[in-house]
């Protein structure tokens, strides 16, 4: 067969096609890879013919992107296969034959070849069955009956690896994400690496599903409840809280002078806000929730740096704290001007009970801007924002988040907003009525 001298690439289009299914099966160059070949172009024209196959390309795609690129003299030859799947097996062996492929490519190519071979046993199989009924009968001589194929041992064979690695990387290329396989094939993580976290996810599923079938389901009759926290806690079901998220008074009398208007809502004191009512509360309070809490659990507290050490020992008797979560307001508060650093954060003391996992694993900084003193339904109201993407990490389908005090309603709204069951509680009546207005807004 004589190859064809082609010049220039306005006329390429007429002559030859890239079939993305053929491109497929040829790795990726590296960048450096890909601009050493395209200098040996440069320097010394391309030497080595492209191969087509009824005008697609089977091998010489890089080539044939740098000749057109540069306007680069080069041949072509037309192989004759009687079918797409002859030139897939074709190509195949060719890859395997001429470059250093890594494992994933190895598998993958290999795994594309029997699935082919398969197809034709089976089609040699019906030519020479006779069709009876609607289904075809065994060969008329025991002798044309084909051998049963163990794929994972030929493959095993053909890559000299352990039916073992084969079985591994099976599991990988049927159920790792379209990012992963890409790793693999891209030799950033090995077929065990991946093989790995998928077994680690799996067994993280199966985690999760245990938990949601030892749920225990809370019966309220509204989201929403005005009156004493530690009484209506004792009313719900043990075991039924899946998260609580909650700003609970500090104990430091809390009352703002940010705002230079009188009637400014940040202007307005809190209930059990004294130093001795708030620790005592925040005891009461942890007492109940470790009852009512899920055998797995997330509990986040909000809590001010000047009393987090008796919050801490608090809190720690009943849960176990892990990681502290900064929350960065974006500005810093008032205080000594002259004499002290600025305050532009809050600390969420963040516990569990149990063994509840999280959607994802993310730094334990949250940057949200504080909420501008018009835009406030509470005096210490946390940005939806903020609660949300607390939500984001702990929430899954079905959870029961409750907040004992409830404040301005926002961790209701965004739990409402999010299709998240949730139960908030407020004692003081006023503020529950303006929570209520902020929720249903």
């Amino acid at each position: 067969m004589h190859p064809e001298s082609v010049k220039g690439f306005f006329i390429l289009n007429n002559m030859i096609q890239i079939k993305e299914e053929f491109k497929k099966l040829i790795p990726a160059l590296t960048n450096e890879e890909f601009q050493q070949l395209e200098d040996n172009c440069l320097h010394e024209g391309i030497r080595e013919k492209i191969l087509t196959w009824n005008g697609f390309i089977i091998d010489g795609h890089n080539r044939y992107e740098i000749a057109t690129k540069w306007n680069i003299d080069y041949q072509i030859e037309s192989k004759q296969f009687d079918s797409e799947d002859d030139v897939i097996l074709w190509m195949i062996d060719n890859q395997n034959g001429r470059r250093n492929l890594n494992d994933g490519w190895k598998y993958k190519l290999q795994q594309r070849k029997k699935e082919i071979l398969a197809k034709k046993g089976k089609e040699k199989y019906k030519e020479k069955s006779v069709f009876k009924g609607n289904q075809y009968s065994a060969p008329l001589s025991t002798i044309d009956n084909e051998p049963k194929h163990n794929t994972q041992k030929e493959i095993a064979k053909t890559l000299n690896w352990s039916t073992g690695k084969v079985a591994m990387a099976d599991i990988v290329f049927k159920k790792a994400s379209p990012e992963v396989e890409e790793k693999v094939l891209n030799n950033e993580i090995t077929i065990n690496q991946a093989y790995q976290e998928i077994k680690k996810e799996e067994k993280k599923q199966e985690y999760k599903e245990k938990v949601l079938e030892a749920r225990i389901e809370a019966t309220i009759s509204e989201n929403i409840k005005c009156g004493d926290s530690l009484e209506i806690l004792e009313t719900l079901e043990d075991g039924c809280i899946d998260i609580v998220l909650t700003d609970p008074p500090y104990g430091i009398s809390y009352v703002s002078n940010r705002s230079i208007f009188n009637e400014a809502i940040t202007k307005r004191g809190l209930l059990n806000d004294g130093k001795d009512e708030a620790f005592g509360l925040l005891n009461k309070t942890c007492e109940i929730l470790q009852r009512k809490t899920a055998d797995n659990a997330h509990l986040y507290f909000f809590c001010s740096w000047n009393v987090f050490s008796s919050f801490e020992a608090i809190i720690s008797k009943y849960f176990t704290i892990k990681t502290p979560i900064v929350w960065d307001k974006g500005n810093k508060g008032s205080g000594d001007l002259d004499n002290d650093w600025g305050n532009q954060t809050e600390i969420i003391i963040y516990c569990v009970k149990g063994k509840k996992l999280v959607n994802n694993r993310r730094g334990n900084l949250i940057s949200v801007s504080r909420l501008h003193t018009s835009k406030m339904v509470h005096p210490t109201q946390k940005p939806e924002d903020l609660l949300r993407q607390i939500l984001e990490v702990s929430a899954t389908i079905g959870d029961f988040v409750v907040d004992p005090f409830m404040g301005s309603g926002s961790t209701i709204k965004v739990c409402n907003e999010m299709n998240i069951k949730s139960l908030g509680i407020e004692l003081d009546n006023e503020m529950f009525n303006i929570a209520n207005g902020f929720i249903n807004a």
